[in-house]
């Protein structure tokens, strides 16, 4: 289970055409900042356009595309090279803002898509879980961010509240 083989099945989607962008977010996202932590699964956000006839998204032709190259849906997960996948639409600014600003790292020779730390920090901040705080606690506690980019972001997307919430119940001794 190599997640480069995931990542080249993913830049061959975009080179086929099959999908018009992509970035690695989530945990898996994190761990090219952080320690790595235990995840389950790869969290890939698309650029996703729905037509102008129907306002519904179908992500079938992504699917089709995987299913013809020997990848098994399991569930809410599509498997490739022995790894859970999502597919999810980066739907909505925040998300929209991610993909735009990610930034390519190389994974043993093969070129990805990734979320910057700091847009990852804040997707955790407004998704508001717990796995997703201690996320952002991670980051912090890292330096991983920087601290005006990710505030910047914060505000841009109305998060400043929460990360003042986060703030008080987290970072203030």
């Amino acid at each position: 289970m190599k997640i480069e083989e995931v990542i080249h099945t993913v830049n061959q989607m975009k080179a086929d055409g099959v999908i018009a962008n992509y970035a690695i977010g989530g945990a898996v996202g994190a761990t090219f900042y952080l320690e790595p932590v235990s995840t389950l699964d790869v969290d890939i956000f698309i650029e996703v356009h729905g037509t102008p006839s129907s306002a519904i998204i179908s992500l079938d032709s992504i699917f089709n595309y995987l299913r013809e190259r020997g990848c098994k849906m399991e569930g809410d997960y599509i498997v490739i090279s022995g790894w859970p996948v999502q597919c999810l639409p980066a739907s909505g600014p925040l998300l929209e803002a991610a993909l735009a600003n990610a930034v390519e790292v190389d994974v043993e020779g093969v070129p990805a898509r990734v979320f910057t730390p700091e847009h990852v920090a804040a997707i955790a901040l407004q998704t508001g879980r717990a796995k997703d705080k201690a996320r952002l606690l991670q980051f912090i506690e890292a330096n991983a961010l920087d601290s005006s980019r990710f505030e910047d972001i914060v505000a841009k997307h109305g998060l400043t509240q929460r990360w003042q919430r986060f703030q008080q119940q987290f970072l203030n001794s």
